[in-house]
């Protein structure tokens, strides 16, 4: 049972820290989420899986469709 409480703890304490940081960014949204932004993540200068944009080309990450 003090498993189940303390996991819950946990949990509510991740989701408050996520929503303090949504609610303390302009607009609410996470910047840098990009894929195509993180170099860790695109070694080899792949586009965006998201947006369709090259490295060199991304300032907003957006959807076209």
């Amino acid at each position: 049972m003090i498993q189940v409480i303390v996991t819950i703890l946990i949990l509510g304490l991740c989701i408050l820290g996520i929503s303090i940081k949504i609610w303390s960014k302009k607009d609410g949204k996470f910047s840098g989420t990009c894929a195509s932004q993180n170099p860790y993540l695109n070694q080899n200068g792949d586009t965006c899986g998201y947006c369709g944009k090259k490295v060199d080309e991304i300032t907003k990450c957006e959807n076209p469709h």
